[in-house]
């Protein structure tokens, strides 16, 4: 009797502990699974593609899953950039199928981190690289080498808008034509935010640059503006109106010299004119560009292609004006110039990622430094659609939005 009243004591005693062992596993198991979710999300999410004021609209998203590689990123700020509104209105060569979250770059601090990541921790300050869609919302969850951690004391506005424009600007100077300091490029669209980068970046390399700025009541203004950034000549493109530009830099180097190196300098003619007698070139002159580069086509991209020495080469990055480029035939025989296309996207793929981010981290000592600087607006979350219809010229000319979350 005793034997068979301990066996059952032992067999009810494996029964409470298997039970009891089950539910411990069941409540790990959970407490895991909860874990391993991301907080829900407000994201800007489009069903359609369209115009980006009316189908976008600010929507909570479930929480997302971290696998064991996985990162969840709080985002703190993300720009509103023209290849965003492209992707929402459909116009963009590559963009997610919909329905989508609009945004392709910004910064964030990470969250929570899966049990295989090693690199990243709580709390370090992250931007998507590459770039990826999906940043205008509060929680963002990707793969650990999807995020490049940058330093702490960073600006937010600019780490959040690094990539896109100053970037693209830094690959373009240095990776297209091996320029040295002492030589030049030429560009349009120079109050543009990479126009801007192109002149501070040129200057600290040593390369003069010579810019032109569409016609518009205060170019005055935005000429002093731009000279005060690093740049040595700013053309609105009426001055340029002219069929071999080139006498531009010509009244350049005179204004320039001085009566020590040149003498006699103008001749006095009888009808009270001057004559240009001789011009002698010192090491403040601006030789011609052997590298330019076009974001507006039609008329802008022809005056960059009329200052180019002969075998240069000019960049498109961008179509503003939604005009073509046009070459002379001439342009081609007898000057040998090239043309050629750039697009970010291309240059960050998997075997430039690294590169590309050791340039990004130059740009951010460079911000940090004070030698970088563009206009910018920062904007509430909640006053997404304002941002938006600045961004989309509805406003007036305004600076890059910045949404902060």
């Amino acid at each position: 009797m005793a034997t068979k009243a301990i066996k059952s004591l032992y067999q009810l005693h494996e029964t409470v502990s298997f039970r009891s062992s089950w539910k411990l596993r069941r409540l790990t198991t959970v407490r895991a699974f909860s874990a391993a979710m991301s907080p829900p999300s407000l994201a800007v999410v489009y069903d359609d593609h369209g115009p980006p004021d009316s189908v976008t609209r600010i929507t909570e998203q479930p929480p997302v899953e971290i696998k064991e590689k996985d990162v969840c990123v709080r985002m703190l700020a993300a720009p509103i950039n023209p290849s965003d509104i492209n992707r929402i209105q459909g116009v963009y060569p590559v963009r997610p199928p919909v329905p989508a979250i609009g945004g392709y770059e910004g910064v964030g601090e990470v969250h929570s981190i899966g049990s295989a990541v090693k690199d990243l921790s709580p709390g370090d300050l992250v931007i998507p690289s590459p770039p990826s869609s999906g940043t205008w919302q509060t929680y963002v969850v990707k793969e650990q080498t999807l995020w490049h951690k940058i330093e702490k004391g960073t600006p937010i506005e600019y780490a959040a808008s690094i990539t896109v424009n100053p970037l693209t600007a830094l690959l373009m100077l240095e990776d297209i034509v091996n320029l040295k300091s002492g030589d030049s490029i030429v560009q349009n669209g120079a109050t543009s935010i990479v126009g801007q980068c192109v002149i501070q970046l040129a200057r600290l390399q040593g390369i003069r640059n010579i810019n032109i700025i569409r016609d518009r009541p205060g170019s005055d203004d935005v000429k002093v503006k731009l000279m005060k950034l690093g740049a040595d000549e700013v053309y609105t493109e009426s001055q340029l109106g002219l069929k071999n530009v080139k006498s531009l830099l010509m009244w350049h180097l005179v204004c320039c010299s001085t009566p020590s190196n040149i003498l006699p300098l103008f001749e006095e003619m009888e009808n009270n004119s001057y004559c240009l007698l001789v011009v002698d070139i010192d090491e403040d002159d601006i030789p011609e560009p052997s590298l330019g580069f076009n974001c507006v086509g039609g008329n802008a991209a022809s005056l960059v292609l009329k200052f180019l020495r002969g075998g240069g080469t000019m960049v498109t990055y961008g179509g503003m004006s939604k005009k073509p480029v046009t070459v002379s035939t001439s342009s081609f025989i007898f000057k040998e110039l090239s043309l050629r296309g750039f697009w970010l996207q291309k240059w960050m793929c998997s075997e430039k990622v690294n590169d590309c981010r050791n340039k990004i981290d130059y740009l951010l000592a460079q911000v940090r430094e004070g030698n970088l600087k563009y206009e910018m607006e920062i904007v509430p979350f909640d006053e997404f659609h304002t941002a938006l219809d600045k961004a989309l010229g509805k406003l007036g000319s305004q600076p890059k939005q910045i949404l902060r979350f």
